[in-house]
């Protein structure tokens, strides 16, 4: 049976929070900022959990993260 592996590039996104929900960093804050507006920028800083819909995908991607 071959070795489970963890998807590196979900571990270097998700980080699993003691409460056991995930958090994830925000989406649409990388480039293409000057035509977003200032309250919209602002919103999207901080993290945010993944949605409970997500989780199993989550679940799938980090086999050793205990959810």
């Amino acid at each position: 049976m071959p070795k489970m592996k963890t998807k590196k590039s979900a571990a270097k996104r998700f980080r699993v929070r003691p409460g056991g929900t995930v958090k994830r960093g925000q989406a649409f804050k990388r480039h293409i900022l000057t035509k977003k507006s200032t309250k919209n920028k602002r919103h999207l800083r901080g993290a945010t959990n993944v949605h409970e819909t997500n989780l199993g995908h989550v679940a799938a991607m980090l086999p050793f993260a205990g959810l």
